[in-house]
């Protein structure tokens, strides 16, 4: 590997990737981007992608229960008792 950044191979940018994007590192900055129009358009596919998947599957907040079941349990297990509660499930109850 080299030691300037703007002077990697697309393969070791591309190794480094994951690690830069998964940070919440601004991966656009990243000096080989400057020079590189193919992982420029790399970059931006996983971008896309990422958004896709992401509304796949929309996030659900958990119902108010389970940070109060958490929240207890926490604060049993500060207090010393061996027998916290048993959580509610976590899955939704199917829409009608």
């Amino acid at each position: 590997m080299t030691g300037d950044p703007g002077k990697l191979s697309c393969a070791e940018f591309q190794m480094q990737l994951p690690e830069l994007v998964g940070s919440g590192a601004d991966a656009t900055t990243h000096p080989h981007l400057q020079s590189c129009e193919r992982c420029r358009a790399l970059l931006e596919d996983l971008k896309t992608i990422a958004e896709a998947a992401r509304q796949l599957f929309p996030s659900v907040e958990p119902p108010d229960e389970v940070w109060e079941h958490i929240e207890s349990a926490i604060r049993q297990e500060k207090e010393g008792d061996s027998n916290p509660p048993v959580a509610p499930p976590l899955i939704a109850p199917p829409r009608q």
